[in-house]
């Protein structure tokens, strides 16, 4: 089964707590602090792997996450930073956030290798908070949070020239005729139930990716069928080969089929249906005598500016001229790989900056909750006389005392803290 979806979870590690130690040695009476730092956390890195065409593993394993970095120790050991893990792909993966759907990263173009989500940064240890007023600081930093994301993986491939038309046509035999590629081929409806690539070779070493876009069928931008499957493969492509039933062995009139998959193609994407292309007549050595399917093509087409040319896949009749043409076509588009933009940047899981500074009338108590308290408390020790004087210079530089001001607090009131109750006074 081609695999070109996935959903998985993701998570970098935590970055390490700072460690509260003091220096006890014999004859060294009053050792200063010695808390080492914390370890960062690793990263979740995604690398795109060439030799990977599919995102099979990622059906498999749905989670994936990176190391906690170490906590800090004594004698100012830091701690281990954690080992960071790298998600392969294959080129052309796009990652989008899960709830909103939105582009994270496009691995395309010249995204090879990025951080996805960024480890925490370890906490400082308590000899950072060394000072000449406070020689023997009882508290550390606790470590960076970790990052964590729902994804889903989709994969669209990366090709020169989509093979597009309705099943039946000849797309994979053509594909193994050019290239190098050797699709499933049989005489009978969706034989291609999955995007296949081929390499065309040319002079002087060159070469053109080539995409076998898996039958359309009408009503495919809707989803009918496996539309949606389909028609995502395409959308990087430089340019179409529109292939056709000139014979009309499926009892189709080929103009109608141009026309009506060019407009599944619009109705999918809008613009897409306005992609350079040529129009190749396939099975030409089956026209019933009498009839001239490709001029009543060309008659059509060739005002629009598209071409069309005449093969037999079957028996390689005008293969040549079909290559040609296209080589001559992608020469003259501009070859800027089509990477689609991010529209989701992930962020840690609090945003340690905030606080709230609020007053309810029910209880006449002031109260101060949010991220950048909580961890400010997570490394000062209030039941010491020195904490607790930090904790009020804390309060000061910050503007807490100003918004406390301002919601009209007096001497007396109560302040409360999370798991504490303070008396406000001047």
């Amino acid at each position: 089964m081609f695999a070109d979806r996935a959903k998985i979870y993701i998570r970098s590690g935590k970055g390490g707590d700072g460690c509260v130690s003091f220096r006890r040695e014999k004859y060294v009476a009053n050792g200063g602090p010695d808390g080492g730092d914390g370890g960062r956390g690793g990263d979740v890195i995604v690398e795109v792997d060439d030799g990977m065409n599919m995102l099979t593993p990622y059906r498999h394993i749905r989670k994936y996450c990176a190391k906690d970095g170490e906590n800090g120790s004594k004698r100012n050991c830091k701690g281990k930073s954690g080992e960071d893990i790298v998600l392969k792909v294959p080129a052309g993966t796009i990652f989008r956030e899960s709830e909103t759907g939105k582009v994270i990263v496009d691995m395309s173009g010249e995204n090879r290798r990025v951080v996805l989500l960024k480890g925490g940064l370890g906490g400082n240890g308590n000899q950072h908070y060394a000072t000449p007023r406070m020689q023997a600081p009882k508290y550390a930093q606790p470590g960076q949070p970790a990052m964590e994301l729902n994804v889903d993986l989709e994969l669209k491939v990366i090709a020169d020239v989509g093979l597009v038309g309705y099943p039946n046509v000849g797309k994979s035999t053509l594909l193994s005729v050019v290239s190098n590629a050797r699709p499933e081929i049989a005489n009978y409806h969706f034989t291609t139930i999955s995007p296949h690539l081929g390499v065309v070779d040319l002079d002087g070493g060159t070469g053109i990716v080539m995409a076998d876009i898996p039958g359309l069928i009408d009503g495919a931008a809707e989803g009918v069928g496996l539309g949606h499957d389909f028609l995502r493969h395409i959308e990087r492509c430089r340019m179409f080969v529109h292939m056709v039933d000139a014979s009309g062995s499926e009892g189709r009139d080929p103009v109608e089929d141009v026309n009506a998959i060019n407009k599944e193609l619009e109705a999918y994407e809008e613009g897409l249906s306005k992609r350079p292309q040529i129009i190749a007549a396939n099975k030409t050595d089956i026209i019933p005598p009498g009839e001239d399917p490709v001029k009543r093509l060309q008659d059509h087409f060739g005002p629009q500016g598209i071409k069309v040319i005449p093969i037999s896949a079957a028996t390689r009749s005008g293969i040549d001229e079909l290559i040609k043409n296209v080589r001559l076509m992608l020469s003259e588009i501009k070859s800027e790989p089509v990477v689609f933009e991010s529209q989701f940047t992930p962020q840690r899981g609090d945003d340690s900056s905030s606080y709230e500074v609020l007053y309810d009338e029910k209880t006449e108590k002031y109260s101060i909750e949010g991220p950048r308290i909580d961890k400010m408390l997570g490394y000062t020790n209030l039941d010491s006389e020195k904490g607790f004087a930090f904790f009020q210079k804390f309060m000061e530089d910050n503007g807490i005392i100003d918004e406390l001001k301002a919601l009209g607090i007096k001497e007396g009131d109560t302040v409360k803290i999370y798991g504490w109750e303070f008396t406000y006074y001047e």
